[in-house]
């Protein structure tokens, strides 16, 4: 029986108890809470519903706690259902019941934890999206991690995502990029608003290899053929370490096409057509403040040319045009007007507001030896991507990033990240998968199988604990998705492999050298590998591989 499921007959019982003391029944919640109790002597779980609806239904909550908790009892399920303080019920599941968790797992295998929250949701999930004027920088790098892994939680629970990259191709940091760019082929110093680090150099070199006469002709004709081969140059570098770093998307949109398309100057008639766009001073402006903004902002300046915010109307439109029902931006910490503006966009086009998300990252610090980690030798003035994958490697990076909230600012710890030990958290978690995977071999090695396990045995404290965890985990992926919480799976893990430990250090698994295999062999062997295969599966989710030997 898993929490759902005994949220399920709690809720059912709840009903049936309201009904058979003529009160009001329609009281009980949707969804009823079940929770694990800090204390373990308190029970496997503990539910508050009587103390949610006592009073709301005419009954005293403590009494109908005692009608509740005897008509569980009365469920071969439940051990023991006991009524604690002002109304909470503490429950013990039967050993069976609880075991029944193990063979879900088994059966459900990959599957495990996936469910249909979001089936018929189809959602665009923008991130990264860094300029292609340098490599990709520490909060580009926390959003691919974060953005991927998102994207894994959505679609397990059933959503159809589209994970998306706007190329920003089109504007004045470009401009400034390939000034830069022609600037060091000449061997002169770099620009004062220009980009800096070896890999400007780098690229203004393959450029000029590519193309001899690159530097030859008129400036503007210079200039372009710098920012073409360039940018081509910079975006096949950021492609590149993201597939290293585990991270492929399904478009690459240009911001260019917009203009190119007309789709910027059908937005804008849009907007002029609906009265959404007005012209003062020479410019027209978007009516944002109708919709929540906190500015009305110009959309095209008195010079006839678009403001940037014209390329992000039309790219709302396009989103939702393409069929998405849910559109994510993952973006940086300067980015807080955002969510107001490209939601005011949306509603002034006739778009849902509600279906644009806009998410916060706030900044990643590098620390080694108790001080900041302060530039790449490549970049210059940032750390990229690549810089941390070389330190950690790309399953410490991810999961380093991966495991916090975005909205909180994240100190990475290299010492720390490096270590081989219980202290370095992904260590942690991909030691007890390999360890799990050790145990099956060992177990395939001494004849021991788990068809058909007696999961009825499965009694001992650690073993309970063990599998309450397990059962816990379709819960932490909903949870994650609703919430676009992904580091909610990489707690959880770490929670399952200490769990994991403790039975293991608890638990005799296997017979010892001699010993005939027993059905609680059987039984343990089948948790061992049903929790093998949620840590996998949590893993998986992540981003992070799951390692059969370290």
């Amino acid at each position: 029986m898993t929490p759902a499921d005994l949220a399920s007959a709690i809720k059912q019982a709840a009903t049936t108890v309201l009904h058979e003391h003529d009160l009001d029944a329609t009281v009980v919640p949707a969804t009823v809470t079940v929770e694990r109790p800090r204390n373990p002597e308190h029970g496997d779980y503990a539910t508050n519903i009587a103390l949610q609806v006592g009073k709301k239904a005419g009954a005293n909550p403590r009494e109908l706690a005692g009608w509740l908790a005897e008509a569980l009892a009365t469920s071969p399920a439940i051990a023991t259902a006991e009524v604690a303080g002002p109304g909470f019920i503490n429950l013990r599941l039967a050993a069976e019941a609880q075991g029944e968790i193990v063979a879900d797992i088994l059966a459900a295998g990959e599957a495990y934890g996936h469910s249909d929250m979001y089936a018929g949701e189809r959602v665009n999930l923008e991130f990264v999206s860094a300029n292609p004027t340098g490599p990709i920088h520490l909060g580009g790098t926390r959003w691919a991690a974060v953005g991927d892994s998102l994207g894994r939680v959505l679609e397990a629970a059933g959503a159809e995502v589209t994970r998306e990259y706007y190329f920003n191709d089109h504007g004045g940091q470009i401009d400034r990029f390939a000034r830069s760019l022609v600037a060091a082929a000449k061997g002169e110093p770099t620009p004062e608003d220009g980009y800096g680090g070896a890999y400007i150099s780098e690229i203004a070199g393959a450029v000029v290899d590519k193309r001899p006469d690159a530097l030859a002709g008129e400036p503007a004709q210079v200039q372009e053929t710098f920012r073409a081969e360039g940018v081509e140059m910079m975006f096949d570098h950021i492609k590149a370490s993201l597939a290293e770093f585990g991270v492929e998307f399904d478009v690459y949109f240009h911001e260019n096409s917009l203009f190119a398309s007309g789709a910027v100057d059908k937005a804008i008639a849009t907007l002029k057509g609906n009265g959404n766009l007005y012209e003062s001073e020479g410019a027209w402006w978007l009516r944002s403040t109708d919709f929540g903004d906190d500015k009305d902002r110009v959309v095209i300046k008195s010079d006839g040319n678009a403001a940037y915010i014209a390329g992000d109307i039309a790219y709302v439109a396009d989103k939702f045009d393409r069929g998405h029902t849910l559109a994510i931006y993952m973006l940086g910490a300067d980015h807080h007007g955002y969510i107001a503006r490209l939601r005011a966009a949306a509603q002034a086009l006739g778009y849902d507001p509600q279906a644009v998300e806009v998410l916060i990252g706030q900044m990643v610090n590098l620390v080694r030896d108790g001080k900041p980690v302060k530039m790449s030798k490549r970049a210059g003035t940032i750390i990229t991507l690549d810089d941390l994958v070389d330190a950690i490697g790309v399953d410490g990076a991810r999961y380093a990033l991966a495991r916090s909230s975005v909205d909180q600012t994240l100190d990475i710890d290299l010492d720390l990240w490096t270590k081989q030990s219980s202290d370095n958290p992904v260590y942690y978690v991909q030691y007890g998968h390999a360890r799990l995977c050790s145990i099956a071999r060992r177990a395939h090695d001494a004849g021991v199988v788990y068809d058909e396990p007696e999961l009825g045995l499965l009694d001992h404290d650690k073993e309970g604990d063990l599998i309450r965890t397990l059962g816990e985990f379709p819960a932490v992926v909903g949870a994650a998705a609703q919430l676009r919480e992904p580091h909610r799976v990489a707690r959880y893990a770490e929670e399952l492999a200490s769990s994991f430990h403790k039975f293991y250090d608890a638990c005799q698994i296997l017979p010892k050298a001699g010993e005939e295999a027993q059905p609680i062999h059987s039984a343990r062997l089948a948790l061992a590998m049903a929790t093998r295969q949620v840590l996998a599966n949590a893993l998986g989710l992540v981003g992070v591989s799951a390692p059969e030997q370290m």
